[in-house]
């Protein structure tokens, strides 16, 4: 089996991507490599899509190897366990920007595995592992409207900086990831001192200008890998929409429903719950009518289909109620926010309290100090080696009204919590002004 190697020159250092050494039997496989940090990055399908469902099947597992950085897991079972927070946090960095450039009807379960394999704390691996996952699923069989790339952008001692060293990071005021296309910035995430909105344009605008470089790069690697043999041609993907005949035959009366439904919603104000009620009869109503109209006994194909023409005529619908009339579906104008109301000290024996309310959506913060010594400790790839601020989200069932077990924090949980995190951490006083460990 040949092996391919290539290199791009990038903020000083060398990117470099690999395959068909090692990992052949997934879809696509690529060893990244960006200074002493390495990372083999896997994308695999199912041959045949998920039936019954409506979503795409996506999942991407970071799985962090302590002997990237020369270190024994700690407690008493020797070995890698469940993901740490870290891991959870960059597998939905690496999720985020390539989610929305698979074909929307692909139902084939897909999954993206990063794994740390060596880790250089100058280059961060999570960032690293997204320019592998765009890679290896732009190399594989998998249908994907990328590549796309990805760099971290700091601004050190009032310069802006791609890929800054740990050094240069500890000195930045700045924390910005940014991924994208050619054409697009798919996804920003940042950490930031109060930097201008304009530093921050600017520096996205720098790392586009970069993820151009490493998307060309990319599509290259994929032009040799097929001359070779180490890439796959894509798979088409069937799409099984509403028969063209009967899309136009029914599109007048799925409107003639739908439509006044909404206008009643808007008429009467309703509240969330109401008013997916309504359109839910309404659409239920329209099924009815197609139904009759057509004259044949739907199996499940043309049910699935029926269903989801309508799903696309409610959006519509409401699509051009926003952009028409300026208005949305609860009667609000587009520059108009939902009553909003704070309360603190709301329970009487915790250290702080505050219960936020928007609209039909509370959210209830409750504080804890502790001692120094209540910080967390982590036992993971990185240099910090403990965390004095938690902030930890739980969303529970109840409180969109579901009944269903509550289990461990799901990675939207611990997504949220550690997004909310983020945004306060700087903001914090110093260590030195205020020794406590901080639970929100």
């Amino acid at each position: 089996m040949p092996v391919l190697q290539k290199s791009l020159p990038l903020a000083g250092r060398e990117l470099r991507l690999e395959t068909g050494r090692v990992a052949g039997q997934a879809g696509g496989a690529v060893l990244a490599r960006y200074g002493d940090t390495v990372v083999l990055v896997t994308a695999t399908a199912s041959t045949q899509p998920r039936e019954g469902i409506d979503f795409f099947p996506l999942t991407v597992d970071y799985e962090e190897r302590h002997y990237a950085v020369g270190r024994i897991p700690g407690g008493f079972i020797k070995r890698e366990g469940r993901p740490s927070e870290k891991a959870i946090l960059s597998a939905r960095l690496i999720d985020r920007p390539i989610r929305p450039l698979f074909p929307k009807d692909y139902r084939n379960d897909v999954h993206v595995v990063a794994t740390i394999l060596s880790v250089d704390q100058d280059n961060p691996p999570d960032v690293l592992a997204i320019n592998g996952a765009a890679a290896a699923l732009t190399l594989s069989e998998i249908p994907f409207a990328g590549p796309i790339g990805a760099v971290l952008v700091g601004l050190v001692d009032g310069e802006l900086k791609i890929n800054p060293t740990l050094a240069e990071q500890e000195r930045s005021r700045l924390h910005l990831v940014v991924a994208g296309t050619r054409e697009a910035v798919m996804m920003v995430e940042a950490e930031a001192e109060e930097v201008p909105e304009e530093t921050v344009l600017e520096a996205i605008a720098l790392g586009h200008a970069k993820i151009k470089e490493i998307v060309d790069f990319i599509e290259a690697l994929r032009a040799e890998a097929l001359a070779l043999g180490l890439a796959r041609e894509k798979q088409e993907v069937v799409v099984e929409d509403l028969a063209v005949e009967w899309e136009e035959a029914f599109a007048p009366v799925a409107r003639a429903i739908l439509a006044p439904a909404m206008e009643g919603c808007l008429k009467e104000k309703l509240n969330k719950k109401a008013r997916e009620s309504r359109l839910e009869e309404a659409k239920e109503a329209a099924w009815q009518k197609f139904v009759e109209l057509s004259g044949v006994e739907p199996d499940e194909k043309l049910t699935k289909q029926v269903k989801a023409y309508l799903e696309r005529t409610e959006k519509e619908l409401l699509r051009e109620m926003v952009l028409r009339r300026g208005i949305r579906l609860d009667g609000r104008a587009l520059d108009e926010i939902r009553p909003i109301a704070c309360e603190v000290a709301v329970l009487p024996r915790t250290h702080g309290s505050a219960l936020f309310t928007r609209g039909e959506t509370q959210v209830l913060t409750v504080a804890t100090l502790g001692a120094v010594g209540d910080e967390q400790i982590l036992d993971g790839l990185g240099v910090e080696e403990s965390k004095r601020f938690m902030h930890h989200y739980n969303m529970p069932p109840y409180s969109t009204g579901e009944a269903r077990p509550i289990r461990a924090p799901s990675r939207r949980e611990i997504g949220h919590g550690a997004l909310a995190e983020r945004a306060l951490e700087r903001m914090l006083p110093a260590e030195e002004d205020f020794p406590y460990t901080i639970r929100l």
